[in-house]
């Protein structure tokens, strides 16, 4: 078992500790355009060429689309138990509860230690989760309309596109799957390698308050998952990777989205490097526990 474990989490660690280092060493890394490639070229491209052909019902995936809303709408209200418990402004707490690291760090794990039956799931989780954060975490930081934000996200045509293919149970052609495939290919490497170097910029000034969050927000996100999971009838893989996914440490994402609305950056930085390194802990136990 802890060969199985260690074969998980050492792609995972690989990746983001060579993003670590090479920011450390004094490299440059385009940041900005690596996330606009990965999140407007690379998941698309990963979500066709992961739905299309899947093994997995129309059922399955609407019933898990369904559940990661009602879990990320449940940690809503968890963040304002939290931050009543934390004493802090719930504005500031609300997407750090919400919005676990589902890309970058839960589909390399997915992926290694579910196979390609879990990296459905594991994929249908994260676009769920991405398509609340672009648009109700875009709404709560500026006055645009996150409807425009919707739009103008690949993502969605790629859900849509794949939806079609299976209802309809068609494939692509062969040039195209091939295509797709291969430009999926960089997206699950460039989200490690830019994990690391998001954690190698950031700055962290209280690691006591982020330890203290993560060490209450994953067994109640475990739970939410589990509970929500469990009344809609996921199937016991879905049921696995939903509760697998949400238990990931607090998404980078939160901590830009804290910039730029400034609600307390510095303290939003603890509590994604705090609750990733503490990943490094709880998750091969938890995997000890789904796999």
């Amino acid at each position: 078992m802890l060969a199985e474990l260690f074969a998980v989490m050492a792609p995972v660690l690989t990746g983001a500790g060579l993003g670590f280092v090479w920011v450390r060493l004094g490299h440059d890394f385009p940041v900005a355009f690596v996330t606009r490639l990965v999140f407007n070229i690379g998941t698309p491209a990963l979500v066709i060429a992961s739905l299309a052909g899947a093994e997995i019902d129309a059922g399955s995936f609407g019933r898990t689309m369904l559940a990661t809303a009602l879990v990320l709408t449940a940690m809503a209200g968890v963040a304002f138990l939290l931050a009543r418990l934390l004493g802090k402004d719930w504005r500031v707490l609300l997407a750090p509860t919400m919005y676990p690291n589902t890309g970058n760090m839960g589909l390399p794990v997915v992926l290694y230690a579910f196979g390609s039956a879990g990296f459905v799931y594991g994929i249908t989780v994260m676009v769920t989760v991405a398509l609340f954060q672009f648009t109700l975490g875009t709404m709560l930081i500026s006055r645009g309309n996150p409807l425009k934000t919707l739009v103008k996200t690949p993502t969605v045509y790629a859900i849509l596109i794949s939806l079609a293919l299976l209802l309809t149970d068609t494939d692509l052609p062969l040039w195209l799957a091939n295509s797709v495939d291969l430009i999926s290919g960089f997206t699950v490497p460039l989200m490690l390698i830019t994990l690391g170097v998001s954690l190698a910029s950031i700055q962290v000034r209280s690691l006591k308050s982020g330890i203290g969050f993560s060490l209450l927000r994953i067994p109640m996100a475990a739970g939410v998952a589990w509970g929500i999971g469990t009344l809609l009838v996921l199937p016991p893989m879905g049921l696995t990777i939903l509760v697998l996914q949400m238990s990931m440490p607090v998404a980078v994402f939160n901590y830009l989205f804290a910039q730029r609305a400034k609600r307390e950056p510095e303290y939003t930085a603890s509590l994604v490097f705090c609750s990733t390194l503490l990943s490094l802990v709880y998750l091969p136990i938890l995997l000890a526990i789904l796999m």
